[in-house]
C-alpha cells in the first residue's frame, strides 16, 4: 500500500485484494477507470430505457420518446426551453434535454406537458402550473371552448379557442380566461403544434371563497342564468381599454 501511495503501479495481485476486501468497488471503474466507482452506482448517462421514435402523426412525422416497453412518455417542457422548442419542438437531439414522466391517468398515449408561464389563463390556470395535453393532428379536430397550447414559429402559448374551425379557416380566435387581456387572431398557417389540455398540475391552493361573490352567484343561478355563459359573457365585454 505503501508504494501505491507513493505512485507505484497496484500488481494483478493486490487489484484483487482490493475487490475482496470492498466487494461493492467496481472493476470497470478500478481497472479501467470506467463508470460509477461502486457497482450500482447512479450515473450521469442517460436513461437507456428510453428512446426516441420518429412516429406519423396525421400528415405530420414526430418525435417521441418510449420506455423499454414501448409505451410513450409524457415529455416536460419548462418555462426556459419553451423558446427553443418553437424552433426545435421536432428534432431529436433537442428533445433529449427534457425530462419523461409518468402520470396517474395520463399513461397511455401520446402527452406532452408544458409549464405555464404568465397569468393569461387565470384564475383557471396560473403562473408556473403545469398542464398536461394531448395532441391534436389537424386544426379542424379541436373542441370548441377547450384550453390548448398553441405552438407557433415564435412562441408557445396557453389559450381557449371558443370557435370550430373549417378547411378553409384562415384565421383562429385566441381568448384568455384572464378577463384584462384581449382576445386576438393568428393565421391558421402559423400553428406548428396545437395540444388540447386534459389536466393540470399546481402547487396553488385556492383561499375560501368570498361569501358575498358566492351569494351573488347563486341570486344570478336562481335568475335562470348559467354561471360559465355569465363569466364569457363578461370576459368578452371587457373594456376595450383594458390593459393586456
Amino acid at each position: 500500500m505503501y508504494k501505491i501511495l507513493q505512485g507505484t503501479s497496484p500488481g494483478f495481485e493486490t487489484l484483487v485484494e482490493f475487490l475482496k476486501v470492498w466487494p461493492d468497488l467496481s472493476p470497470d471503474w478500478l481497472l479501467l477507470g470506467n463508470g460509477p466507482m461502486t457497482r450500482g452506482e447512479a450515473t450521469d448517462a442517460p436513461n437507456r430505457s428510453l428512446a426516441l421514435q420518429q412516429v406519423v402523426r396525421g400528415d405530420k412525422v414526430v418525435v417521441v420518446t418510449v420506455d423499454d416497453k414501448g409505451i410513450e412518455n409524457t415529455v416536460l417542457v419548462p418555462i426556459p426551453a419553451q423558446a427553443g422548442y418553437s424552433l426545435a419542438h421536432n428534432e431529436a437531439v433537442y428533445m433529449q434535454q427534457f425530462g419523461t414522466y409518468k402520470i396517474p391517468g395520463f399513461e397511455r398515449g401520446e402527452f406532452r406537458a408544458f409549464e405555464v408561464a404568465g397569468d393569461s389563463m387565470a384564475p383557471t390556470i396560473n403562473h408556473r402550473d403545469v398542464v398536461v395535453a394531448t395532441r391534436v393532428e389537424e386544426l379542424r379536430l379541436l373542441e370548441p371552448g377547450e384550453v390548448y397550447v398553441v405552438v407557433t414559429p415564435e412562441s408557445v402559448m396557453l389559450k381557449r379557442i371558443k370557435n370550430r374551425l373549417r378547411a378553409n379557416d384562415q384565421e383562429v380566435m385566441l381568448y384568455s380566461d384572464n378577463p384584462h387581456r384581449l382576445p386576438f387572431g393568428m393565421e391558421t398557417r402559423d400553428v406548428q403544434e396545437l395540444w388540447r389540455v386534459r389536466g393540470y398540475v399546481s402547487s396553488y391552493i385556492p383561499s375560501a371563497p368570498d361569501i358575498t361573490v358566492e351569494r351573488l352567484w347563486e341570486v344570478i343561478e336562481q335568475l335562470g342564468f348559467d354561471r360559465g355563459e355569465v363569466r364569457r359573457h363578461l370576459i368578452e365585454n371587457a373594456p376595450s381599454d383594458a390593459p393586456q
